[in-house]
């Protein structure tokens, strides 16, 4: 592991992704910092589009990169459509950074995602616990892109000596989340039906699963700040870990969440649907090595992602509608 001083003071900073939810909460974070946000709709380019990619940087020629651009979703998502989440990540992660090193860009940040590791990984789970196992399959897809997206930074650190590094974060959750149920992860999921089931006066909340996997979730802009961190202390091959350190079972957490929303029922699970991963919790030492550290803990977080689910909704959010 090497530690570096980067400072983003007048630099360009280009946001690949800004407008999803960890593109935006990086976006709200770099605004405090003394730097120039760069960001570009897909309107005027499609980060899959090599050519138009590769355009556009030689142009705009930003100092840092920030790779939080992919295509996401939860297992039904992911076993839906497996080759549009292999591919198009992999079209993502090759155009940016390719073009990125073509551009002359001196820092790079790939995100990739906890789901990397063996479905029976070591827990707490250390970042050297990469391919020493299979995946889980569920989500093997998703991962195979992403781990292809570290190895890319990692070769082209090796091959040409660019400052390219890359964070795992674990499980996202907050303000600018996916709400939609068919493609939406397990905290806005858990939401947004305890929410209805509140409206609707239930007397149940049927959960997928067992109930039984254990989860980490970190508020995504506790994750932006150690993204930010990242970019301004680290230099290395190693991917780093982003996480809180510590675990819930998806039953504690449905409690949590409809303790949050206000929802008295009871909660059902479902055992003939997959559990995914028996457990998954990062080793995040490295990281915490660095002097960072978590704001939220995981019940004020889930109230701060559920009053921008309110909030938004009340607004007429088109992305909260139901299909």
């Amino acid at each position: 592991m090497s530690a570096t001083s980067y400072s983003l003071a007048g630099k360009r900073v280009f946001i690949a992704g800004h407008r999803g939810m960890v593109g935006s909460a990086i976006a709200r974070r770099l605004a405090s910092e003394d730097c120039e946000i760069l960001t570009v709709n897909r309107t005027e380019v499609d980060l899959r589009d090599q050519v138009g990619v590769r355009a556009w940087l030689a142009d705009r020629k930003p100092h840092a990169v920030v790779l939080a651009a992919a295509k996401v979703g939860g297992i039904l998502a992911n076993d839906t459509y497996p080759a549009d989440f292999l591919y198009e990540n992999l079209a993502i992660q090759n155009a940016v950074i390719e073009g990125s090193f073509r551009a002359g860009v001196e820092k790079l940040l790939f995100l990739g995602s906890s789901c990397i590791y063996p479905k029976f990984a070591p827990q707490p789970i250390p970042e050297n616990a990469l391919l020493t196992g299979p995946l889980e399959s569920t989500n093997e897809w998703y991962a195979i892109a992403k781990i292809a997206g570290l190895k890319m930074c990692e070769a082209y650190r090796r091959q040409h000596g660019v400052d390219y590094i890359s964070a795992m974060p674990t499980n996202l959750y907050g303000p600018g989340d996916n709400y939609d149920l068919e493609k939406s992860h397990v905290i806005p999921a858990l939401l947004r039906k305890a929410h209805d089931a509140r409206e609707a006066r239930a007397d149940s909340l049927l959960i997928w699963g067992s109930g039984s996997p254990r989860r980490e979730f970190l508020h995504v802009d506790d994750a932006a700040d150690a993204m930010v961190h990242l970019l301004k202390t680290y230099s290395g091959y190693e991917h780093i870990n982003v996480g809180s350190g510590e675990d819930v079972t998806i039953l504690e957490l449905a409690q949590l969440v409809c303790d949050v929303v206000g929802f008295k029922g009871r909660i059902v699970t479902d055992p003939s649907k997959p559990d995914g991963t028996p457990r998954k919790l990062m080793d995040a030492s490295k990281l915490i090595a660095m002097g960072w550290r978590p704001k939220y803990d995981l019940q004020t977080g889930l109230r701060d992602a559920y009053s921008w689910f309110v909030d938004h909704l009340k607004a007429g959010d088109a992305r909260l509608s139901v299909a």
